[in-house]
């Protein structure tokens, strides 16, 4: 039989150590790794639920509102606030092409309406 293994005792108890510290090396990382994904988890469940429409907000001081979205579209922007779509639109504010929230608000028919301005706001 193949024995690649020194043949003295010092060497083998130098391995037996050094692979000991290996081990709980290995062991301590795979605890890490098992908290983390438990933690990930964990924040999965209990993120809040996206709002149902934002408002995004044009830049400057007055931050004038631009656009109407649903809670949990992409096209947003990091500029928004979670209130008032409902009036906003109905006032003529132009609503996302992307996640169409004037459709499921049932506010289709705004064509007519003037055009909502930082102005007016």
């Amino acid at each position: 039989m193949f024995d690649d293994l020194p043949p003295d005792l010092d060497h083998l108890h130098t391995l037996r150590v050094w692979h000991t510290m290996w081990l709980q090396r290995i062991d301590a990382k795979i605890a890490a790794l098992a908290r983390r994904q438990t933690e990930e988890e964990r924040g999965r469940c209990n993120r809040p639920a996206p709002p149902e429409w934002i408002i995004e907000l044009g830049i400057g001081e007055r931050r004038p509102p631009l656009q109407i979205h649903t809670g949990d579209c992409h096209m947003a922007g990091k500029r928004h606030r979670r209130d008032e779509a409902r009036r906003l639109l109905a006032t003529g504010l132009k609503a996302c092409g992307h996640c169409r929230p004037d459709s499921l608000l049932g506010i289709t028919d705004l064509s007519s309406k003037p055009a909502f301005t930082a102005a007016a706001h």
